[in-house]
């Protein structure tokens, strides 16, 4: 038993150096040890170099008890992984002829012939473990070394993540101290992060800073947390935390799963036995596109208006051009004409209008970059509001269609009749 392990991962790989390729390995790998108490302490990415390899190995070991390193067991020249490995710790490699047939094997279902260039796959490292790979050619390795365990994965994230889930994580169980580590979350929208951070304090206290975690991005938070400890301690403590977050946190709270506000949205729509359809401008059909997200949309979501200019605002959503000229494109009085349009037009019992300024020209003293107007149209009448969002075109206009879904979504709350 190894009690309050702590790990590094290593993803090898020039192309994760450049503009191209990220790592994502590390995030499945960081999720599963943080499901067993095991702590991830550093993390690096490594060119196809032995001996940039070899370095962060040994200093990786030198501080960890497990070292997952992912990448570079193909069976091109740049695969280098099982090299460096054994030349780190002093080890022999040899060829595994159990291994070579099992490749031949995959090949020859497939109508292929084996290139000989796959035998480097079956190159073993002195005192390894094979690790199985179901989904692809090239085996995993477990080995010790100077008191870690060291995990070499295939870099290909559906193997990896496989691999992963059928012998790593059999291993967790057996080597940790068997305090199973869940995490939960919450979602918010519409509340600023300092905001929320004050209405959260008091959960600070009751179960420890350390077990709540505020992940913000604009419009959006993730409330993170944490019980360690066998199921019937570790469930009751988490149904207990999400309760009392719940209840300082209010009608914020979209959702209970780790998801967009658009599949919460989509569900209330399906609740409700209702439809939407929208009207938007400035955000050029983004509402629109993020409701279609959703699996099943066409349940709850009928068509959109992209109507950017005037002479469309007022042609298909019927914004009438005496407003117009009287309040202007972006205002109070034509987003709630673009919401009645396109509830009335296309026939739904809610609409979305949104207009605004998202830059980064257009702006002026009274209407600013970043000022947006946004109106919901419903069975119980409409609402609007003006905001002011910080950020360049593209975040003003993400910022804008979170706003719009989430008036949607507390006028659902409301009921619909």
């Amino acid at each position: 038993m190894i009690p309050a392990m702590k790990a590094a991962f290593l993803a090898v790989g020039s192309e994760l150096l450049g503009v191209d390729r990220l790592d994502t390995n590390s995030l499945a790998a960081t999720a599963l040890l943080e499901r067993y108490g095991v702590e991830l302490k550093y993390k690096a990415v490594a060119g196809d170099s032995v001996a940039d390899i070899e370095r962060e190995l040994l200093g990786m070991v030198s501080c960890c008890d497990v070292v997952l390193v992912s990448g570079g067991l193909g069976p091109t020249a740049d695969d280098v992984t099982r090299e460096a490995v054994a030349a780190a710790f002093d080890r022999e490699t040899r060829e595994d002829a159990a291994v070579v047939a099992n490749i031949r094997e995959m090949f020859h279902r497939m109508g292929w012939v084996m290139p000989e260039v796959n035998r480097r796959q079956a190159m073993v490292i002195e005192g390894a473990q094979l690790i199985p790979n179901p989904q692809g050619t090239a085996p995993g390795q477990l080995l010790r070394a100077d008191g870690a365990a060291v995990f070499l994965l295939p870099g290909v994230p559906r193997e990896l993540k496989a691999m992963l889930r059928e012998f790593v994580e059999p291993w967790l169980q057996s080597n940790t101290c068997g305090q199973v580590r869940e995490t939960q979350v919450l979602k918010v929208a519409g509340v600023p992060e300092s905001e929320l951070e004050e209405r959260i304090t008091a959960a600070y206290e009751e179960f420890g800073r350390e077990n709540v975690t505020v992940l913000a991005k604009p419009g959006d938070i993730t409330l993170r947390f944490t019980a360690t400890g066998e199921a019937d301690t570790r469930q009751p403590r988490l149904a207990a935390m999400a309760r009392r977050l719940r209840e300082l946190v209010g009608e914020a709270v979209y959702s209970d799963r780790d998801e967009a506000l658009e599949a919460a949205v989509g569900r209330e729509l399906i609740e409700h036995g209702a439809s939407v359809a929208t009207a938007e401008s400035c955000t050029g059909g983004l509402v629109a596109e993020r409701l279609t997200r959703v699996a099943g949309s066409s349940a709850f979501f009928e068509g959109a208006l992209v109507v950017y200019s005037n002479r469309l605002k007022t042609a298909l959503a019927g914004v009438p051009e005496a407003l117009l000229v009287a309040h202007g494109a972006v205002s109070e009085e034509t987003a709630e004409a673009l919401a009645r349009g396109a509830r009335e037009g296309l026939g739904t019992d809610y609409g979305i209008g949104v207009t605004g300024i998202a830059g980064p020209g257009g702006g002026s003293e009274e209407k600013p970059v970043g000022t947006v107007h946004i109106a919901v149209a419903g069975p119980r009448g409409g609402k609007s509001r003006k905001f002011r969002f910080p950020g360049d075109r593209e975040l003003v206009r993400w910022q804008s269609s979170q706003a719009a879904l989430e008036m949607l979504r507390r006028q659902l709350l409301q009921g619909h009749e």
